[in-house]
């Protein structure tokens, strides 16, 4: 009867065989995709609060409540219920014992909520309601109450997974030095990514989460840039950088740690020198530039980088940030590396930090740079408005053929609750525009990471996760069983609300700029400063561009109607534009002008309106309308 029952979940279901019948099931889904959602809150008249669990079920069993019409106030984050006539957001239902019942939620979020990874009762409501759980530990797993920032790596054909700080049920105070994990891929047995993860913890005499970094020093230890390094064929090593923590979470000392499989722990290297700006942190990444393999770390932008080897992962010195600053220079006494025309000179440099969003802002109020001078320029695509990113991955897609961003807002709507999207042609950008995913209401959703190796459809459904607390949130109420836990959502990169504009480059072999192509149409002796951002694929009310050849032999751009076939080869769009004559325009939206020479036989195209040349008019109506590029800096060709 139940295909996923485990001896712990058979004693939870004969536990429940005296009130067996007597619950009635709510189960809280998804209008767009039928699945139950988790964390969605009922809340009774009289203040009694539920949270669906990671089916998406309540199970409830009031006494004096049951056979009757009980209204339910229905909340979550990302996710709305339909007011009443008197506003209010929730359904009466009649409950009876052994009853069940579905509603229906709007999801607003773009991704989709599937699951909590970690914690308590994670399928509790389910076992309640005599419903199997997909995963062998449906209820608690490794005594593990709640646990901190994951991180994960492929090592020795299994995904090793870490997360920081963990609670438990027997004592306030849990764990303080890494808890381990590990779990199968799901070609090889593993659970599909859709349904959960089937964590096998690494756990002491007691059956709780034993410690897996506890690196000599008071106070805990926290590891991060977890990388593997292959050797030699059959040889692994798993290595990452650790951080010793006092106070007021005070990093009295940095070092790295390799994993030692006798142990089943990680264990100290080596120790840093604090004072050196460029150490393992983030969420890591192999990348192989001309014939090198470097490991890029990403918090969340990918500036920091070393040689993918365990001497050059163990020594600082090696290490390279992409920046704008004088090599040996430090945030505190910085120094811009300018070139003779007074521009920032970027580049790989050792010894000298990158800069962040939040130093690139101090810099420009101080007057140090131009806006125009800084490498990172995230913001929403619909608004403008900057984005400041403050933790997340960088991963390759395959469906989208470029870098892709998942990457945490501090102090959005929330403080630490919002999620973005953004894709770039290179790891180091251009990081432009991005489009928020998941929201939270007054809670925090940190240090989110996306799962690349659980990537479906060549890239097209990715799944990401990250930290759901009340931590730093201002929330004075945590959610029961969720709170300090890991949470998996969803994310289709066909959905239409994810096209986002992307570079459009001035490719070479016109003296003016007349012929453009994305990333994929780029030669090597292309610039790679972008002229404008569009859309790569079809977008609401966007319409195609074709590059079409003129009487004259030049070359021209035509807005809706393609050229005729070639070869019996339907001509493609260069690029998808919103009409010129939209009304709804917003401050990232620039016209794209036309200028046409006196023989008709060459068109150049610009949004600069006062471009000029020579035997140039240009055009009374702009061509359409295009997204305006604020990244002057040429992002090099690795």
């Amino acid at each position: 009867m139940y295909p996923f029952a485990t001896p712990l979940m058979t004693l939870v279901l004969a536990a429940a065989a005296g009130p067996q019948g007597k619950y009635f099931a709510v189960t809280v889904v998804d209008d767009q995709t039928g699945r139950g959602v988790p964390l969605v809150e009922l809340e009774t008249v009289n203040h009694i609060r539920y949270y669906t669990d990671s089916n998406g079920t309540v199970a409830f069993l009031e006494p004096g409540l049951m056979d009757q019409a009980v209204f339910f106030h229905v909340r979550s984050h990302g996710y709305e219920f339909p007011k009443d006539g008197f506003g209010f957001r929730g359904k009466a239902i009649p409950v009876r014992p052994g009853g069940s019942t579905k509603i229906a939620i709007k999801r607003l979020n773009i991704a989709e909520r599937l699951y909590r990874v970690t914690g308590g009762g994670i399928y509790r409501d389910t076992l309640l309601v005599g419903k199997a759980a997909p995963t062998r530990q449906p209820v608690l797993n490794g005594q593990v109450f709640g646990s901190d920032s994951v991180m994960n790596a492929l090592y020795r054909g299994k995904l090793y997974w870490f997360w920081g700080d963990t609670n438990r049920p027997s004592y306030p105070l849990g764990n303080f030095h890494m808890t381990g994990a590990t779990s199968a891929l799901p070609a090889d047995g593993g659970l599909d990514p859709e349904v959960g993860v089937n964590l096998h913890y690494f756990v002491d005499d007691q059956g709780f989460a034993r410690p897996m970094a506890k690196v000599p020093g008071p106070g805990p230890t926290w590891i991060s840039g977890l990388v593997t390094l292959a050797e030699k064929p059959g040889r692994e090593r798993m290595l990452a950088g650790y951080a010793k923590i006092r106070k007021e979470m005070e990093v009295y000392e940095r070092g790295l740690v390799e994993f030692d499989d006798d142990q089943g722990q990680f264990v100290k290297v080596t120790a840093f020198d604090l004072r050196t700006p460029l150490y393992p942190d983030g969420h890591p990444f192999h990348r192989v530039v001309a014939g090198t393999e470097y490991i890029y770390f990403a918090t969340p932008y990918p500036l920091v980088r070393v040689r993918a080897d365990v001497r050059h992962v163990r020594d600082l010195s090696k290490y390279e940030a992409f920046t704008c600053l004088k090599a040996g220079s430090r945030l505190d006494r910085l120094q811009i590396d300018r070139a003779a025309d007074g521009t920032p000179r970027y580049g790989w440099k050792r010894d000298t930090p990158a800069l962040g969003p939040r130093e690139q802002a101090r810099l420009i109020a101080a007057g140090r740079l131009k806006s125009s001078d800084v490498l990172l320029s995230l913001q929403d695509a619909d608004t403008g408005r900057a984005v400041t990113a403050h933790s997340g991955s960088v991963s390759w897609n395959g469906y989208r053929g470029r870098w892709v961003m998942i990457a945490l807002e501090i102090f959005g709507t929330s403080a630490l609750g919002e999620v973005w999207y953004a894709e770039a042609d290179t790891p180091l950008g251009p990081w432009v525009y991005a489009r928020k995913v998941v929201t939270h209401d007054r809670y925090s959703f940190y240090n989110p990471k996306q799962h690349p190796l659980f990537d479906r459809h060549g890239g097209r459904v990715i799944f990401f996760e990250g930290t759901y607390a009340s931590t730093f949130s201002g929330n004075p109420e945590p959610t029961p069983r969720y709170d300090y836990n890991q949470v998996m959502y969803k994310l289709d990169l066909a959905d239409r609300r994810l096209v986002l504009p992307v570079p459009i480059y001035a490719l070479s072999g016109a003296r003016v700029p007349s012929r453009f192509g994305t990333v994929r149409e780029l030669g090597p002796k292309d610039p790679r400063q972008a002229a404008f951002f569009a859309l790569d694929r079809p977008g609401e009310g966007a319409l195609p561009v074709y590059a079409v050849a003129t009487a004259g032999g030049g070359r021209a751009l035509q807005r809706d109607r393609p050229p005729p076939a070639t070869s019996g080869r339907k001509p493609l769009p260069l690029f998808y534009a919103l009409p010129a004559d939209t009304k709804s325009r917003t401050a990232v939206l620039v016209p794209l002008y036309e200028f046409i020479s006196a023989d008709g036989k060459q068109h150049v195209y610009s949004t600069d309106r006062s471009w000029s040349k020579a035997g140039y008019e240009r055009s009374k109506q702009p061509l359409c309308l295009v997204w305006r590029n604020p990244v002057k800096v040429a992002i090099p060709d690795e």
